[in-house]
């Protein structure tokens, strides 16, 4: 390794690696890994719709509903049918997980081998209704729901792969480019020999050159009935509904405790605020057995439980009999929904949640990596119970009150083998004095004491901002429409407020930045840059270096959607004085020396990039390339295969280089395979050359799928214009011709652009031939939400070269009515 910042992680990464190791027993098992077909009744949905979906202001779980690039599954047939699906199962002594590519790469079963008991739904049929955020949703399993909630494509295939590692243990990595923000996402699933947790490894990455906002919550579904509790920790106060509108005290509300699945009457989604503790739980008190939920609280903040209410129609239309259910949610960086973060460019995201069943203590208090503690205390009477994680022959369970031991035992305990206990209540004592723990191999696994709550008075709930001309001070004002901006808000925009600040004081930084970067994302680059000037006029006067770089940064983006890559590289170069901005800064200089032919300028750039962000996915891709082009295969080699594994295992064009460098057939079989079953991947690799400006790379990758995929799928026309682009870069007009002929015969349905690389791309395909109604047809797609006069320009050209394509006068009828 002869990068620091790889040597870096790469150690961080052994220790941790020798950690775990270090800490499994002799003598177990690894952990299987089995892939099937599997038959599961389906009612069957019919072909999404064909024509793009675009934005009018409805609204999805309190944001923005907007569809495109992805088509609308509203055909539902309710025709049930036999359909086999691809689950891949992870087993060892204590519990089996079924994981599904198919359905969204979401959990689709998990039994706990010790008592037989699904502590996850499992649905025996597949039901879809319009819930999702694109149409067609389906209940059950744990659903992973990135960067909104639900996600668009939860109801779709994504990418998986499986790993083996030295201590036995096995994951399965499922994840995919998610196309409205073209942010990636993976969750690797990792079981351990010897321990009952499914560890999920989540990681988001923003592979973009702009900030963008997130949401990321679990949805784990779980089997209800009267005897069902959700449990959040002692110290929760006050619970909260979507948007933190009001606070009700937790778990009474209205004389009834909600906790319990058989209280809730009707639909309600209950938010815990709780800031302190690191688990959420589940518990079916009949079966005495339940489910629960472990991360670091001050990364996943979110604990939610949502329910339809008892005998609801839902029920029914979600299953055939599988019964009712409620999901417990865990969320990250955020705590409630909608609740957006920020992801800077090309900022990566990774943390674990921790599940597992547990059972036979009759609810939890605490809980930890290690085991789970319940304590009640009812007529004098203490009862106690222990549920662990792993194998522990000798234990020490003790039991004390204040200073004095009121029990205390040697016992032998396991995931299959649970403790409990009881005691009768020393007279005088306040319970709050108990403390139950137990301790093994030297250690204090978990204790627990009862928690005596100082109350905390009812927060204010959020209320709506008022009309941009009522909010007296700039600051609050543009905050106002920063939110609305942040969190999708589906019945504001933020122009208007930003706008009254400009009205107020045309000079406004962060107010003109703001308008700068809504423009920007709508591809409206010479309007973007007009702000970014204003913003930096001010501050850079007086001859001040300027602490704020952003619109710097930004500025050197919308000159690069304008062509003026010399004007945009003193940009960058301006950006990289601000360590926030340097990664990014770093890597558009990169991409800017690399158009030029000047990759070894690229190179140090690409280098001072990943110095500053050492999980910088595109920054490997463009390392990695740069790399080839100087005939360092080698260490392109072990750039590539580091970066897979560290920063995403699923991402396309990692592959794409691992192939140009070695042509090896079995990375070969995975990326034309990758790219043949999930084929937006394919504009994204073309894309990421096309920034490179290396043309000839982008060309191999592309002919090479058209090889691969001749007569078995259709291959996107964005492919063959990106071909035409690589083609007309390297001098040869006649290759490019021949390109956008075959992107013409190529059916117009499915057909949604949704990068703003492509919009050079289909400028040229319309400049070389004016007589292709294509071209202009996709273009318009693309620019419909961001500028629809534009856009509307476009589809009447094409409607004018071929009056006979249905889905243009289609696209101009939604146009002109709205």
């Amino acid at each position: 390794m002869k990068d620091k910042h790889i040597l870096y992680i790469f150690l961080t990464s052994l220790f941790f690696a020798f950690n775990s190791f270090s800490h499994t027993v002799s003598g177990q098992s690894p952990v299987q890994v089995t892939e099937v077909r599997e038959n599961i009744p389906t009612y069957m949905p019919g072909a999404p719709e064909p024509d793009p979906m675009f934005f009018f202001g409805r609204g999805s779980q309190g944001a923005e509903q907007r569809i495109y690039p992805y088509p609308l599954y509203d055909n539902l047939t309710n025709k049930k049918a036999d359909k086999y699906y691809n689950l891949v199962y992870l087993e060892n002594e204590y519990i089996k997980v079924g994981i599904s590519p198919e359905l969204g790469g979401r959990i689709f079963s998990a039994i706990d081998k010790t008592n037989n008991y699904d502590f996850i739904y499992r649905q025996t049929v597949i039901k879809p209704a319009l819930i999702g955020l694109t149409g067609a949703w389906i209940s059950g399993g744990v659903e992973w729901n990135i960067p909104h909630h639900h996600r668009a494509s939860t109801f779709s295939p994504v990418q998986y792969s499986t790993e083996e590692h030295p201590d036995g243990s096995k994951t399965v990595w499922v994840g995919e480019l998610e196309v409205r923000h073209r942010m990636r996402w993976a969750v690797g699933y990792t079981l351990r020999p010897g321990s009952s947790i499914i560890e999920c490894n989540v990681r988001i990455n923003n592979r973009t050159p702009l900030e963008n906002t997130m949401l990321c919550f679990a949805n784990i579904a779980v089997h209800v009935n009267d005897d069902y509790q959700v449990i959040f920790p002692p110290r929760t106060q006050w619970s909260t509904g979507h948007s933190k509108r009001s606070f009700n005290p937790w778990p009474m509300v209205d004389g009834v405790d909600v906790s319990w699945y058989k209280n809730n009457s009707r639909s309600a989604s209950w938010f815990a605020v709780n800031y302190e503790d690191d688990f959420v739980a589940g518990y079916d008190h009949g079966k005495n057995a339940g489910i629960m939920s472990v991360a670091d609280h001050n990364i996943v903040a979110g604990k939610k439980f949502f329910t339809w209410g008892v005998g609801n129609m839902w029920d029914n239309i979600l299953t055939d009999d599988d019964g009712p259910y409620l999901e417990i949610m865990v969320g990250a960086y955020s705590d409630n929904q909608p609740d957006y973060s920020w992801l800077q460019p090309n900022e990566e995201r990774s943390f674990v949640i921790n599940l597992f069943p547990f059972r036979g203590i009759n609810g939890v208090k605490k809980s930890n990596l290690d085991a789970a503690v319940n304590l009640e205390v009812e007529n004098k009477n203490i009862e106690y119970g222990f549920y662990t994680t792993k194998a522990y022959p000798q234990a020490t369970v003790t039991l004390k009150a204040g200073d004095n031991i009121l029990s205390e035992e040697q016992i032998s305990i396991n995931p299959g083998k649970p403790y409990v206990n009881q005691a009768a209540m020393p007279a005088g004592v306040p319970e709050n004095e108990l403390r139950a723990s137990i301790s093994a191999n030297g250690h204090e696994l978990v204790a627990y004491s009862p928690v005596v709550v100082e109350p905390v008075p009812e927060a204010v709930g959020y209320t709506q901002p008022e009309a941009p001309e009522d909010i007296a001070n700039n600051e609050e004002l543009f905050l106002a429409g920063q939110r609305i901006y942040q969190f999708h808000n589906p019945s504001l925009d933020a122009d208007p407020y930003w706008e009254e600040v400009l009205r107020r004081d045309p000079g406004d930084v962060s107010a003109n930045t703001g308008m700068g970067i809504l423009n920007l994302k709508k591809a409206k680059y010479v309007i973007a840059e007009s702000y970014f000037d204003k913003a930096i006029e001010r501050l850079t006067a007086q001859y001040t270096l300027p602490k704020n770089v952003e619109p710097i940064y930004y500025l050197g983006e919308a000159l690069i959607g304008q062509g003026r890559l010399g004007e945009a590289y003193t940009a960058f170069y301006k950006a990289t004085w601000k360590q926030e901005w340097k990664s990014p800064a770093y890597l558009a200089l990169a991409e800017i020396a690399s158009v030029q032919g000047n990759y070894q300028t690229a190179l140090e750039h690409t280098n001072h990039a990943l110095d500053a962000n050492a999980y910088n996915t595109r920054a490997y891709v463009v390392k990695t390339a740069l790399l080839r082009q100087l005939n360092r295969n080698e260490e392109a080699s072990e750039i590539v295969t580091f970066a897979r594994e560290k920063c995403d295992p699923l991402d396309a064009q990692l592959m794409a280089e691992q192939w140009l460098i070695s042509n090896n057939e079995g990375i070969s079989e995975v990326l034309f395979n990758t790219l043949q079953n999930h084929p937006i991947n394919a504009q994204e690799i073309a894309a990421g050359y096309f920034r490179c400006g290396l043309w000839e790379d982008g060309e191999t990758v592309m002919l090479q799928l058209n090889e691969e995929t001749a007569n078995q799928t259709e291959i996107s026309p964005l492919v063959y214009y990106y071909l035409a682009y690589f083609a007309e870069q390297q001098g040869n007009s006649t290759k490019a011709e021949e390109y956008r002929l075959q992107a013409a015969q190529q059916p117009l349905d499915y057909v949604f652009p949704f990068q703003q690389e492509v919009i050079n791309v289909l400028r040229s395909a319309i400049t070389a031939n004016p007589n292709d109604a294509r071209a202009p047809y996709y273009l318009g797609n693309l620019l419909y939400d961001w500028q629809p006069q534009e856009a509307t320009a476009l589809w009447e050209k094409s409607a004018e070269l071929d009056p006979n394509a249905p889905i243009t006068w289609r696209n101009l009828a939604i146009a002109y009515s709205h």
